[in-house]
Parts: C-alpha cells; structure tokens; sequence
C-alpha cells in the first residue's frame, strides 16, 4: 500500500456509535475523495465498523485509530484494519504494530519522542495533539534537524487551519473530523458529508 501519508491531504477521524452508519458514512468520505478512514476505538461499535467497511466499501482504506495496547492493535486487524493510528506509542506497543503487518503511524508529541522512533527505524509519525502541542511553528521547527521525519498532525485542525501544514514540507497529510459534523451523522445528511469531504480532498 501507498503510505498512509500520500494518500489523501485529510485522513477523516471517525468516531462511530451506531454501526449502522458506518457503511453509508464511508461511502460519502471514498465518495468525496477521502479514501484513507480513521476509525477510532473509542466506542463499542468502533471494531464493527471497521469489519463492515472493510467487507462493504472496498475502495476505502480503512484504519483504526486510538490503538493504545496490543490487544488493541490484535483487535484492529483481526477486524480489517489496513493501517494503526497511536495517540503516543511505548516500545512495547511498537513492537506489537510492527508484528502487525500492516503500517502504522505512532504519535508523537515532542522532539526526543521523533528522535527515538528514528532511532527504532520509523520516519512516518503521528504528531498529537497538533494544536496544543505547538502546530506548523512546532514541526516548522523539526524539519531542519530531522528533515527525515514526516508527519501526519492531529487534532484541533479545521478546514481553516488545514492549508498552513499541508504547506510544510514534512507535512504528508493532516488528520481531521470537520467533515463529520455530528448533526449530519445523526441526520444521516451523507450527501452533506460527501460535500465537506470533497472540500477537503481539494485541499491539496
């Protein structure tokens, strides 16, 4: 598989509570130009949805994300997950997403964490909680020292703030949930979703 990082400028993070919209929600984002999900397991239905994506919407490449364990890692791919998202990462929780087979985006929030995954022989990162943790001025900042590694922020970022790290050059993507506002979810307004997902694809 091409990078998670290239293959959309927005990988959509979905929190999913009615497995029932899993499907639909999927096809709008793949629809919009979104094909990269994000589903995050923080809810019950969260390994359900992925399972039903993945059988039901095979032009999307779905992932889970909030993977924190490796059990959580076990569950992700035993339910179809093609790629794992960490808040932060441990060697032992690296080490279970690297047995995994599939690729992984550890987070990272601070240079010595960037440092060490280069160390272990990961260059392609999660960087969380983007906004709070210092933004394009912060990974501005990284790519000098550490031209090697690239990034994939998340969180806070809107469809306003988006442009400013798709322009950073160890930037590959951004992680983002505008695009899901929850009226249109529990509307199931999918032609709304499709909309702002192809808002976002446009972004690069």
């Amino acid at each position: 598989m091409t990078s998670v990082l290239d293959l959309a400028p927005v990988v959509p993070v979905v929190v999913v509570d009615d497995v029932a919209d899993a499907v639909p929600l999927a096809r709008a984002l793949v629809a919009g130009g979104l094909p990269a999900i994000e589903v995050t397991l923080r809810t019950p239905a969260a390994p359900d949805a992925i399972r039903a994506i993945a059988a039901e919407v095979p032009e999307a490449v779905v992932g889970a994300g909030t993977v924190i364990s490796a059990a959580t890692v076990t569950e992700a791919v035993s339910a179809g997950a093609r790629f794992l998202v960490s808040p932060g990462w441990t060697d032992t929780l690296l080490a279970a997403m690297r047995a995994s087979g599939v690729p992984f985006l550890p987070g990272v929030s601070t240079t010595s964490e960037v440092v060490a995954l280069l160390e272990r022989g990961v260059s392609e990162m999660k960087f969380f909680p983007a906004e709070a943790a210092g933004g394009t001025a912060y990974l501005k900042s990284l790519s000098g020292p550490l031209p090697q590694a690239r990034f994939c922020p998340t969180g806070g970022i809107s469809l306003a703030s988006a442009p400013s790290y798709l322009a950073l050059k160890n930037v590959g993507c951004v992680g983002g949930s505008w695009m899901l506002p929850p009226d249109a979810i529990t509307s199931k307004d999918w032609a709304r979703v499709e909309k702002l997902a192809r808002e976002a694809s446009a972004l690069r």
